[in-house]
């Protein structure tokens, strides 16, 4: 397996939530291209509660919906992680994924990117409006 930027022979794991998958609407940003420009080899991982959110988003009318849409189909390139018995929020979820698991988190959710920066966990987020920032 090909080496990631930082020289580590295994994938990062980047874990995707909903306004992240949304991103490419909403900005124009190719997030999968942007997330191999920031951190080389990587594996982009989806929870079944952010699909869950996007599903419902998409049932509505409007721009939002139309990203949400969009954002459904490119969770199809991720890895789904998740119970669908699992109750509860979805920040909550990513927190706890990202926290087991040593993963960086894609979003721009300013409460959800402070407590995970608090924690130690790598945001990357949109920078510019039409970039990703890797966070460090």
């Amino acid at each position: 397996m090909a080496a990631d930027r930082d020289g580590s022979a295994d994938r990062v794991t980047v874990l995707l939530d909903t306004n992240a998958l949304m991103l490419p609407v909403q900005f124009g940003i190719d997030i999968f291209s942007e997330l191999e420009r920031i951190l080389g080899q990587y594996q982009p991982v989806v929870l079944r509660g952010t699909l869950e959110e996007l599903e419902r988003i998409a049932q509505g009318t409007g721009d939002n919906a139309v990203a949400a849409r969009v954002g459904r189909t490119l969770a199809e390139r991720c890895h789904m992680e998740g119970d669908k018995e699992e109750r509860g929020d979805v920040d909550t979820a990513i927190i706890r994924f990202a926290e087991r698991n040593q993963c960086a988190v894609v979003t721009n959710d300013l409460a959800l990117k402070k407590i995970l920066q608090e924690k130690g966990i790598r945001v990357i987020s949109m920078r510019k409006l039409k970039r990703l920032d890797g966070g460090w």
